[in-house]
């Protein structure tokens, strides 16, 4: 979803350096109780700091307010959102810690989900001090790769619980075939969005026609249940002081690995990232024509997030699989 602040964004390792201030640390969980600034109680407890030095915002989210929190512990990073419930902070701190397990790609970690008691909800993580540039293309490649290796689900396609996109929500219910997953719970639902909240039936009546005739794009090629981090664009993308490639601000599920790519029309990868990302996961038969069929997912997003000036490349992409497969 194409929208960040300087840091770490809003909305929503091979390198994974010495914590010591984190070591003791539980895992993510959600709050239960609730107190008048539960964002400070929980620093002050179990993010074993006893003294908050600074908080200062961070800038230019369009979803959640953010902020640091400097201690004499270390660094907190901190959104907040007014207006929504803990469910959406949830399913990224679900995310995050998925992707963490796999000790494959750096991404902050995720210690704390809560309410706010005026309304809304928080979530406390890992603060990572980013470095001057998004990193080596040919690295983040070969990272993302080892993590889409490494994350597997027996469970098949979906993730344990349904998060958002955006600001969209993301219907991720377990489901054994992919095609089937796909055309539903991402194609579909976008479609049927578009209907309800445009009355756009050209492009419903059509992509549903797309939905139900893209078999053919698959054949002949295997189909694992990879952990994508679902939402990889530009804005989500980063390195830290090392160097090394940061990915935050998920949209996790268990997927096709090349959906992942979806989001590549505004994310720069370049012919270093795919050479290093197929090294690991080899490149299947029929990668190209299927390119499309993944970017179309975040096209009607777009559209549906922020108008109709995306309404033409998602059109575009149906009109020419339809023209494609003969229906």
């Amino acid at each position: 979803m194409v929208a960040s602040y300087i840091g770490i964004s809003s909305l929503n390792s091979s390198c994974f350096p010495p914590r010591p201030c984190f070591a003791k640390r539980k895992p993510f969980a959600v709050s239960a109780a609730m107190s008048d600034d539960p964002i400070s109680d929980w620093i002050l407890s179990e993010g074993n700091a006893t003294q908050i030095t600074r908080t200062s915002p961070i800038g230019g989210g369009c979803i959640n307010n953010a902020r640091r929190y400097d201690t004499d512990a270390g660094s907190f990073f901190v959104k907040t959102n007014r207006g929504i419930g803990p469910s959406m902070f949830e399913g990224e701190a679900l995310g995050l810690g998925s992707m963490y397990e796999t000790r494959t790609i750096r991404v902050p970690r995720p210690f704390k989900v809560g309410p706010l008691p005026t309304g809304g909800s928080y979530i406390i993580m890992e603060f990572i001090e980013f470095g001057a540039s998004r990193g080596n293309q040919s690295v983040l490649g070969r990272k993302l790769a080892e993590m889409h290796k490494a994350g597997k689900s027996e469970k098949g396609f979906g993730f344990d619980v349904d998060n958002t996109i955006g600001s969209t929500p993301q219907i991720n219910t377990w489901t054994s075939d992919w095609i089937e997953f796909y055309g539903k719970h991402r194609l579909g639902y976008q479609l049927k969005l578009a209907l309800d909240q445009y009355g756009d039936s050209t492009i419903y009546q059509k992509g549903k026609r797309l939905v139900k005739n893209m078999a053919p794009l698959f054949q002949n090629i295997v189909i694992e249940p990879c952990l994508l981090h679902g939402d990889l664009w530009s804005g989500n993308i980063s390195s830290d002081k090392n160097g090394e490639p940061v990915i935050l601000d998920p949209a996790c599920y268990y997927g096709h690995n090349e959906a992942e790519f979806g989001m590549s029309w505004c994310a720069g990868f370049g012919g270093s990232f795919y050479n290093a990302y197929f090294e690991v996961m080899p490149k299947q038969p029929g990668f190209e024509k299927r390119r499309e069929i993944y970017l179309l997912y975040h096209y009607l997003n777009h559209y549906n997030l922020f108008g109709s000036s995306y309404r033409s490349s998602a059109m575009s992409i149906i009109d020419d699989y339809l023209l494609m497969l003969g229906v």
